[in-house]
């Protein structure tokens, strides 16, 4: 396979909310903000460099193989059999270890961009396998893909099957906004999955499925009350909301605000707030953060329509 005419292209993947309480490792949205940002440049050899990583701060690695945008390029790279040297940039607008897929943001603006660098011989759904490869690299050995998934396709997604991947869109109100808090605390994703209980009462497996599919049928038929009363969680933020400081007073403060319900994103510490409008949301955002301020911890809040693009390319040249 050779490479197309261009000879730059850069792609924005967005951060993404997963589990949304019920759907552990199986569901997932995109946000329209914040993200990562990959830019990828032919460098005339055949070695994959990671040029330039912002903000310094973070400390990433930089051997393209310990690094989660480099390995996705690496492995994709391998399986389309195409050898070409790359220079990579990476701009971050998300820490490490926020529960709001910072890993797969960056491996899903990778694959997107190396994809269209390419040609587009890929799908979005074939993309997928690439992008789980690199987000491995700092998320462990177990394959969870629900971050990808939401950063690439967009939208509401649901994960029917990991190998292959097939993921499917939820439809979903348009006017249901999210508020996210990012209370400015670090928690290891391979950390978080490590207290979870390997094994479950049935009873609980029964209420979360229940959970699960009313949660689907709220989103598509429009039926808030009803995604009101799906976003429980009975399995895993019981455990982890533990090990959250303020979880459960930012939890209580976001649904006395009118939110829809309120979770863990991701493995935390991030939580998220579901309600009507961008108003109501930014409300929610606003008696989370109040919470944190009186804890004494830094937080961001992020408000936002889910996003229905995904990754997108934002610049390409050749």
């Amino acid at each position: 396979m050779k490479n197309g005419t261009l000879k730059t292209v850069q792609a924005f993947a967005p951060a993404t909310v997963t589990n949304v309480s019920c759907g552990f490792d199986i569901m997932g949205f995109a946000l329209e903000t914040p993200g990562d940002t990959v830019k990828l440049q032919l460098n005339g050899t055949r070695e994959v460099r990671i040029v330039e990583i912002t903000p310094a701060s973070l400390s990433l690695p930089r051997d393209p193989a310990q690094n989660t945008a480099g390995k996705a390029i690496l492995a994709m790279l391998q399986a389309l059999n195409v050898t070409i040297g790359i220079d990579i940039s990476i701009r971050k607008q998300l820490g490490i270890g926020t529960g709001l897929g910072s890993s797969a943001a960056s491996a899903a603006a990778a694959v997107v961009a190396l994809n269209v660098l390419l040609g587009e011989p890929l799908s979005r759904q074939e993309l997928i396998p690439f992008a789980v490869a690199g987000e491995a690299v700092s998320s462990g050995s177990a394959v969870h893909i629900d971050n990808v998934a939401a950063s690439l396709m967009g939208g509401f997604v649901v994960v029917r099957q990991v190998r292959p991947p097939d993921i499917l869109a939820i439809p979903y109100p348009k006017d249901l906004y999210c508020a996210v808090l990012h209370p400015h605390l670090e928690l290891k994703t391979a950390d978080m999955r490590a207290i979870l209980h390997q094994h479950i009462p049935l009873s609980q497996a029964v209420a979360q499925w229940g959970n699960i599919a009313g949660l689907i049928v709220g989103l598509i038929q429009a039926d808030y009350a009803l995604i009101a009363r799906s976003l429980t969680d009975v399995i895993v933020e019981p455990i982890r909301g533990q090990v959250i400081p303020g979880f459960s007073a930012a939890q209580k403060a976001a649904l006395d605000a009118g939110a829809l319900g309120s979770g863990i994103s991701g493995s935390g510490p991030s939580i998220f707030a579901l309600a009507v409008g961008k108003q109501a949301a930014q409300y929610c955002g606003a008696a989370m953060q109040n919470v944190y301020e009186q804890l004494g911890i830094n937080s961001d809040v992020f408000v936002s329509a889910i996003n229905p693009r995904g990754a997108i390319v934002t610049e390409k040249d050749g």
